[in-house]
């Protein structure tokens, strides 16, 4: 789907700090800050990766050995993470739709399927109505990650068709899944989500790498992160040689030429944006199109499971379990989840 106009539009990245561990705190920020883009004109706004409740920095921090100190660290997070949908899915939405504009929320999500007590790292995907598109959970965690994170599986990877084009993204460290972004080149995404808690230049150099082989428009979006957001004792206890800074952020959102647009913006929270010229949606793929004309499916070829792997409850089925709740309730609509060739 090309975008139904060929007038210029703004999207937007929002840069900054969550409420530490505070979900409701920090679902009113996302609020203020879905208002002010809105005001400026934007018609797309993305978050950082697990904005809501706040990215789990400890897990670099934390040596593996303190279990009590990741133990007590895990059982907030799980109380302040969010449910799709929920409370504070809702909030989200019915600010998305008061604003006329389209969210997409980097959340730490309950697995509310099965036990409750797993987690996925998740972007929530809402339109301008206020409806939940859909959701991605990050396939593979890296590194420290995967003490907290679960492992998404195929049946979230998909794109949204908006009026501003096809939207569709990746988390982190799974942009550097050379496959991973080839199915969202091939399902013809034009705003490509590249929500992070990465940084410096090896990560722009991805980002606008992104830009120029998918010939797309990358909303890149990192939190950032002071010493000072942590709490006392986490800090003292584990960031005492840290600088003012944990993270700087340096998002940044780079067009189809792979050229920097907005950004980066560095030690600071800021709201990047930049115009989208539609031509330049479909000029720049008249010498590169990856999963187009510059393809060879003769030679390569790609398969892309999208099959739900549920950790499901013993002795019980999806009809009388919390999934069925969850689908029987503002279904969302269909989204692009199979691969096109």
């Amino acid at each position: 789907m090309l975008p139904s106009s060929d007038a210029p539009f703004i999207i937007a990245s929002a840069q900054a700090a969550s409420v530490f561990l505070d979900r409701d705190a920090t679902v009113d920020k996302s609020v203020a800050l879905i208002n002010e883009a809105a005001h400026a004109g934007a018609g797309l706004l993305v978050f950082p990766e697990s904005f809501i409740p706040a990215y789990p920095d400890w897990a670099w921090a934390v040596p593996a050995g303190q279990s009590d100190v990741l133990g007590d660290l895990y059982a907030t997070l799980l109380s302040q993470s969010v449910d799709i949908p929920g409370p504070a899915t809702a909030r989200l939405c019915d600010a998305a739709r008061e604003a006329g504009i389209y969210v997409v929320a980097g959340v730490t999500e309950r697995n509310t399927e099965a036990s409750g007590g797993s987690l996925y790292n998740t972007l929530l995907y809402i339109d301008d109505g206020g409806h939940i598109m859909g959701k991605h959970r990050k396939l593979i965690p890296t590194g420290g990650e995967r003490l907290v994170w679960a492992q998404g599986d195929g049946s979230t990877l998909a794109v949204f068709d908006t009026p501003m084009g096809r939207l569709g993204g990746l988390i982190c460290w799974e942009n550097y899944m050379p496959l991973a972004r080839y199915t969202l080149y091939a399902w013809g995404t034009q705003l490509y989500v590249a929500a992070t808690w990465d940084r410096g230049e090896p990560w722009l150099s991805t980002l606008r790498h992104i830009g120029r082989e998918g010939r797309v428009y990358v909303i890149g979006c990192c939190s950032v992160l002071r010493r000072a957001d942590l709490p006392r004792d986490l800090a003292d206890r584990f960031y005492a040689d840290a600088g003012e800074w944990l993270n700087t952020g340096e998002s940044a959102i780079v067009d189809p030429s792979g050229a920097v647009i907005a950004g980066p913006a560095s030690a600071r929270e800021e709201i990047l944006y930049a115009d989208v010229d539609p031509q330049q949606i479909r000029g720049q793929r008249w010498m590169l199109d990856v999963a187009g004309h510059y393809a060879r499916p003769d030679v390569f070829g790609l398969t892309v499971d999208t099959s739900e792997r549920p950790m499901s409850r013993a002795g019980s089925s999806h009809s009388d379990g919390p999934t069925a709740q969850r689908e029987s309730a503002d279904s969302p609509p269909a989204s692009l989840n199979s691969p096109r060739s």
